[in-house]
């Protein structure tokens, strides 16, 4: 029997005759082997999200190691899944407000708040929900879950997509309209390639960042619901609660093989792919490598697969629209412009004043003054804390950042590395912070701070790599060419080429640390609790009550904190990077 694809024409075959010299080759076969094992997993997986909710009451999670391995898979599959969401989100809301100037005045704004919200905060509100959307079934706590890995990852993806569209070189932007680009092809065939290489980065730093709240999402406490899905999130807070050294040690090994196989079978794959879109006149001389994807690029029906699959999109892409009478465009005088601005912005600030207005009145319904200066005051502390991690972080991470991005062979070997730190929950340094904080008798307030960066300070190492990455080869050569060294050569060459990347990962870490100070500043090892003043520990307190006023309360302080730094310090940063720091 024999196969052939054509094109829309119908006149060149594009999967040719299959002959002996079109054979599948050893590569086909050991890429089919890994997409059918993938398959079985995501297929048995998936029908296991689908169970009834009854069955997590008969067969609670328990240590037993020869679970573990189901339990890794579970937890894989809802990370991929909220990843896929977040993508998704990206895309749309990212471009929106990148394309929109008035669109951007809600989005942005609203980025920054949803970023500071804590997981407990989402799940607060969202178990519930999803619950009643399926009743009886596990796939309402799975969506509650995944819904909650996807908070913890998409802000820093749309940040990341947002800064490098608005930051596409000006020339290329304008030789794609003299060609007449749609703003379909524009983005198709110029924003979303330059905007691929940092994107790629950002995921991976997205996908470890969500094993920070792994526990919070699988291990789901709610006033008087308690839901534990089978994952490694639920397998560590059972460990700890049970002090089980052991335990946690066999937790974190199957997160290290986890993070190592997705490494090797997704994302480097993926960055090895993406390099091909970096922007430079230069061919780099070192480019980062992936056996899996030089596997693919051996295969022969693989290939073939995919070329009859990517030229009908190609064609779709490049279908001629229908030619319509020319439209004379709309002239607004700068006046009329400003006053259709000033009545959006009135809009917006009605509805966000009607949003205000309702959640005050919720809180006022049982709380008093008094309170709100004490989430006032605690929320300060908080801030404190943020401030001086940040600067700290910023001061260690973005010299070693530049260092690995400037070296593909290295950040080869260091991605799997860093993935892994990332993905290093703060709940399994929790005993050993009980235990030397109790020991030397140090003092809460100042020790548990640095639970607060552990998983976020890698935003910032991840994304001055991205940047670092991107610097174009021929202005590394001629950097060397002028002799340019030393603290000059920071100044000329790494600060500016790095900035934009970096101001969106300190803007991401910034509003992670306010994320993850709802569980560094309250922790508990088996019937030992230390607790440190702040909002995160006041959020903390307030969910596991059931106490919903005071946690929409510590929220909306939080919020509140979070945009007016954001709005003082990150935003102008972001407009001088547009202004003056594109590679142009």
């Amino acid at each position: 029997m024999v196969f052939f694809f054509e094109d829309a024409r119908g006149g060149r075959p594009l999967v040719r005759w299959v002959r002996a010299g079109g054979a599948p080759s050893w590569a086909d076969l050991i890429v089919f082997i890994l997409l059918a094992a993938g398959a079985v997993l995501v297929f048995h997986g998936a029908g296991e999200m689908g169970a009834p909710l009854a069955q997590l009451r008969s067969a609670p999670v328990v240590l037993d190691p020869a679970m573990l391995p189901e339990y890794a898979l579970r937890t894989t599959l809802r990370m991929f899944a909220a990843l896929g969401a977040s993508l998704l989100f990206t895309f749309v809301v990212a471009t929106l407000a990148a394309k929109s100037r008035k669109a951007a005045l809600v989005i942005v704004p609203a980025l920054d708040i949803l970023q500071s919200v804590p997981v407990l905060g989402f799940l607060t509100f969202t178990v519930t929900l999803f619950l009643g959307l399926f009743p009886g079934s596990q796939l309402g706590a799975e969506c509650a879950a995944i819904f909650a890995i996807f908070t913890a990852q998409a802000w820093n993806m749309a940040f990341s997509f947002y800064q490098s569209l608005r930051t596409v070189p000006g020339d290329l932007d304008e030789v794609s309209r003299q060609f007449g680009f749609s703003a379909w092809r524009r983005f198709v065939r110029l924003e979303l390639p330059f905007a691929l290489p940092a994107l790629v980065w950002n995921m991976m730093m997205s996908m470890s960042g969500a094993w920070f709240f792994v526990v919070a999402s699988e291990a789901i406490t709610v006033g008087k619901t308690t839901i534990t899905l089978p994952g490694i999130g639920s397998w560590l807070a059972l460990a700890i609660d049970r002090e089980d050294f052991g335990a946690i040690g066999m937790a974190v090994g199957a997160m290290a093989v986890v993070i190592l196989l997705y490494d090797q079978l997704v994302f480097r794959p993926i960055v090895a792919w993406a390099d091909k879109f970096r922007f430079e006149q230069t061919a780099s001389q070192q480019q980062p490598r992936s056996w899996l994807y030089d596997l693919v690029r051996r295969t022969r029906w693989l290939n073939r697969l995919g070329a009859a699959i990517a030229t009908p999109l190609r064609r779709l892409g490049s279908f001629p629209l229908p030619r319509t009478p020319a439209m004379r465009p709309l002239r607004i005088a700068p006046a009329a412009s400003r006053a259709l601005d000033g009545l959006w912005l009135a809009l917006v600030a009605i509805v966000v004043l009607a949003a205000f207005w309702t959640l005050a009145r919720y809180i006022a319904h049982s709380l008093s003054w008094a309170d709100g200066v004490t989430a006032f005051g605690l929320g300060l502390l908080t801030l404190l804390r943020v401030v001086l991690l940040i600067a700290i972080a910023s001061l260690v991470w973005v010299p070693i950042g530049v260092w690995i991005g400037l070296r593909p062979a290295w950040a080869e070997r260091l991605q799997p590395v860093a993935q892994f730190l990332a993905a290093f929950p703060a709940n399994v340094m929790f005993p050993f912070a009980v235990i030397a904080i109790l020991g030397l008798r140090l003092d809460p307030n100042i020790w548990l701070s640095p639970l607060m960066v552990l998983g976020t300070q890698w935003y910032i190492l991840f994304n001055v790599i991205a940047g670092a990455s991107a610097i174009p080869t021929d202005m590394k050569e001629a950097s060397a060419m002028f002799g340019i060294r030393g603290w000059q050569w920071w100044r000329r060459v790494a600060i500016p080429a790095i900035f934009p990347y970096y101001v969106t990962g300190a803007l991401t870490a910034s509003g992670g640390s306010w994320n993850a100070s709802i569980v560094a500043e309250s922790v508990s090892w088996g019937d030992k609790h230390l607790e440190a003043a702040g909002l995160g520990s006041f959020i903390a307190n307030a969910t596991q009550a059931g106490d919903y006023p005071r946690v929409a309360l510590g929220i909306a302080v939080m919020s509140i904190f979070v945009i007016a730094f954001n709005r003082t310090l990150w935003r102008p940063m972001y407009r001088y990077a547009e202004r003056r720091l594109r590679l142009d």
